[in-house]
C-alpha cells in the first residue's frame, strides 16, 4: 500500500469506531489516507480520531474553498485511487443508488472515477428490506463493490446480518481492489 492514496468515507453508523481500525491498518501499510465525514457520523466518533490517525485534517463540509478551490470533491476525487465508504448505511446507499448529492460524501462519490468499495453496516430487519436489498442491487450494477456486512450481535441488542465486516477483511478488499491488474 505504500503510495496508494485512499479515500474513506465515514457515514453515521455505530460501526464508524471499526473504521478508525481500518485507517490505522491502511496508515500502518503505507497508504495516504483522507477521510470525509458525513454529519451524522460525528454523532458516533469525532473527527479528531481520523485527523490523529491519518496526520490529515478530515473533511466534513461540501465548500471548504480555502483548502480547495475547486471543490474538496473535485480535488479528492483526482487525488484518491479508491473510495472507500464504511460503514455505508441505509442513507447512504439510498443516496448514493439515486445519485443524490447533498452533502461531501454523496457529492465525491458522483465525483470519483476510480473503484469504489462499501462496507454497509446496519440493523438486520433494515438490511433485510426490500428497498435497501434494490439500493445494494443498483450499486452492484454501477459497478460498486462490496464487503458484505457479517452475521453478528448488533448494537440493538440482537443478533442478525448487518454488523460491518471486519476492518482486517475491508482492508484486505481494498488491497484486492489496487492490485494492478495484468494485461495478458
Amino acid at each position: 500500500m505504500t503510495g496508494r492514496e485512499v479515500i474513506i468515507g465515514v457515514s453515521g453508523g455505530i460501526a464508524a469506531y471499526k473504521t478508525a481500525a481500518l485507517v490505522s491498518q491502511l496508515v500502518q501499510a503505507g497508504a495516504g489516507v483522507s477521510v470525509v465525514m458525513t454529519a451524522a457520523a460525528r454523532e458516533f466518533i469525532g473527527p479528531t480520531t481520523f485527523a490523529a490517525l491519518t496526520g490529515r485534517p478530515v473533511l466534513e463540509r461540501t465548500f471548504d474553498e480555502s483548502q480547495h478551490p475547486l471543490g474538496a470533491h473535485i480535488d479528492l476525487a483526482r487525488r484518491g485511487e479508491l473510495l472507500c465508504i464504511a460503514p455505508a448505511t441505509a442513507n447512504l446507499l439510498a443516496k448514493a443508488a439515486s445519485g443524490m448529492a447533498d452533502d461531501l460524501l454523496s457529492t465525491l462519490l458522483l465525483s470519483f472515477t476510480g473503484p469504489v468499495l462499501m462496507a454497509p453496516a446496519m440493523n438486520c430487519e433494515m438490511w433485510e428490506k426490500p428497498a435497501v436489498q434494490r439500493n445494494v442491487t443498483q450499486l452492484r450494477h454501477d459497478g460498486v463493490h462490496f464487503v458484505d456486512p457479517e452475521e453478528g450481535w448488533l448494537s440493538c441488542r440482537t443478533r442478525g446480518v448487518g454488523r460491518m465486516a471486519a476492518p482486517e477483511k475491508i482492508f484486505a478488499a481494498i488491497g484486492e481492489l489496487l492490485k494492478p491488474t495484468s494485461k495478458a
